[in-house]
């Protein structure tokens, strides 16, 4: 039998079709990871404006001003009022700011054109749906919402959220890479190569407009069954959602499972002030400035609330239990290590710094993290925590969030008590671990010098490239939050170890795929990266 399958393997065909597929995988994972890239452009507008909102919807709030009458002065209320409605315009407005975005971040070159292609088609189909709904007699009078129409830069339209931002920027995105390039008769020249791409963006939002009228209504209900679907799977759909999550963390692909429960009618509808709202995220700061709001909308709980009992406790029982399990010449550095990263995770969310300290030495104990997540997510279903977020589940959003919105719209007293039964949970179990089965994690075993010394930014840039197969190697690059995304020519000349040299926490690769994580600081490397380019 062994002999058998042996020969099937050294068969040409089988090897090729190997081949092909691996070639296949890694193209996918770089379609997928620059997707997941260029919807980070416009999630990184949420943090800002949801404190914004946050803050002036919370303490402009008439409850709050009954605990806190100090803050019922004039000037103050004014600011706070000006507060929250720069915060809201910004979440009122999701699918425009997506649909630019989206382009922008996954176009390579002539970002400015796109970015105005993406405003003119968003405006166009919006306003193509307005006239189809008028010829059609079916333009709403009063109650928008009842019938799934709502107001979009000013025009009354089918409320088609995100996901027709989404559409619009992936239509504009594909049809510059088609056009931009494109040269017209003599008679013409003039509208030739860019200036043509919102010319033939404007014509083919008026399909679209058309095609969304016809196929919008029976396509939401489509999501809407989806999305009851997901709910009927009760608690332990909420586990697998986080489990899965967590476990497209390290690909960089979680952005593509949170963000259509987060903005879209997946994550449940509701109506607010006569206004239908979809998406968890986009229901929770709706009802955070609506002064009526009693208790925040349940799919909180299902697919934000878990974050802050994993990211502030549970992760840093984790730093622990890896500084404890180091050996005792390394404990000083390994301490300020975890410390670092713990402190990042608590008050940030962001968690790459310490799951990459594990990630690869130890890929067991991710797997664990992300089954505990997973509980967690579902332990704040249970429990019915509802602490909304902007970006992430670190302390500063708690805080904002949670603890200022009062317990009894939030429970997020829960929080604490869990996340501490969490810290032990995630110590015990990791430290246990390491030690039965000597995972290599920072720390264990040669002495680890201290990193005191930081790598001159010219020569990181040089060890970057390098280890990066050359600069004519790279077809493109950008950044997220924490990771360098690159799209390299050949896979083979990436070199892992002259990447980590750079500073690298971890190298991510598929195909010609290449993700190389180094933390929040990410953004700076790739503006040098950029400068040494020109």
């Amino acid at each position: 039998m062994i002999a058998q399958l042996n020969k099937i393997r050294r068969n040409p065909i089988v090897l090729e079709l190997y081949d092909f597929a691996q070639k296949q995988s890694g193209a996918i994972f770089a379609a997928l990871q620059n997707f997941g890239k260029a919807l980070m452009l416009p999630i990184a507008l949420l943090p800002a404006a949801g404190l914004l909102l946050g803050v002036g919807g919370a303490l402009s709030n008439p409850n709050t001003l009954v605990a806190f009458p100090f803050l019922k002065i004039y000037w103050v209320q004014n600011i706070l009022l000006i507060m929250a409605d720069a915060g809201n315009i910004v979440f009122a407005n999701l699918p425009i700011l997506f649909a630019v975005g989206l382009a922008v971040g996954l176009a390579r070159k002539d970002k400015g054109t796109v970015g105005l292609a993406a405003i003119l088609s968003m405006l166009i189909m919006n306003a193509t749906i307005n006239t189809a709904l008028k010829i059609t007699g079916k333009l709403a009078e009063t109650n928008l919402a009842s019938v799934g129409q709502g107001m979009s830069l000013g025009i009354q339209t089918l409320d088609t959220g995100v996901f027709g931002g989404m559409v619009v920027g992936l239509m504009t995105y594909h049809l510059h890479e088609k056009f931009y390039k494109t040269e017209l008769p003599a008679f013409l020249g003039f509208f030739s190569g860019s200036r043509f791409v919102p010319i033939i963006c404007a014509f083919a939002s008026i399909c679209l407009g058309v095609e969304v009228y016809v196929i919008w209504p029976h396509f939401q209900e489509i999501i809407f069954s989806i999305g009851n679907s997901f709910s009927s799977t009760g608690y332990v759909g909420t586990l697998i959602y986080g489990f899965v999550l967590r476990m497209l963390g390290p690909f960089g692909l979680h952005h593509i499972l949170y963000l259509p429960f987060w903005t879209t009618a997946l994550g449940g509808s509701e109506i607010i002030n006569g206004q239908l709202v979809e998406g968890t995220q986009r229901i929770f700061f709706a009802q955070l400035a609506d002064p009526s709001t009693v208790k925040y909308y349940e799919g909180i709980s299902r697919f934000m609330s878990g974050r802050f009992i994993t990211m502030m406790f549970g992760l840093v029982g984790a730093a622990y239990a890896i500084y404890k399990t180091a050996s005792p010449q390394n404990k000083k550095v390994v301490g300020g290590m975890m410390l670092s990263a713990a402190l990042t995770s608590f008050l940030t969310g962001i968690t790459e710094p310490l799951e990459f300290a594990f990630l690869f030495v130890a890929p067991q104990l991710y797997v664990l993290h992300a089954f505990f997540d997973g509980c967690a997510f579902m332990l704040a279903h249970m429990l019915q925590i509802t602490v909304g977020q902007t970006f992430s589940g670190g302390c500063i959003d708690f805080i904002m969030f949670g603890i200022a919105q009062g317990v009894d719209k939030t429970n997020w007293i829960y929080v604490p008590v869990v996340g501490v039964l969490w810290f032990f949970l995630y110590y015990l179990s990791f430290k246990y671990l390491i030690e039965k089965y000597d995972f290599q994690t920072p720390g264990r075993g040669e002495k680890i010098l201290a990193g005191d010394e930081k790598i001159d930014a010219a020569e990181q840039v040089k060890l970057i490239f390098s280890g990066l197969g050359g600069r004519a190697n790279i077809t493109y690059f950008d950044c997220c939050a924490t990771r360098l995304r690159v799209t390299v020519k050949d896979a083979d000349l990436v070199n892992e170890e002259i990447l980590s040299s750079s500073g690298a926490q971890g190298v991510i690769q598929k195909g010609v795929g290449v993700q190389v994580i180094y933390g929040p600081h990410v953004t700076i490397i790739k503006n040098r990266l950029e400068d040494s380019l020109t």
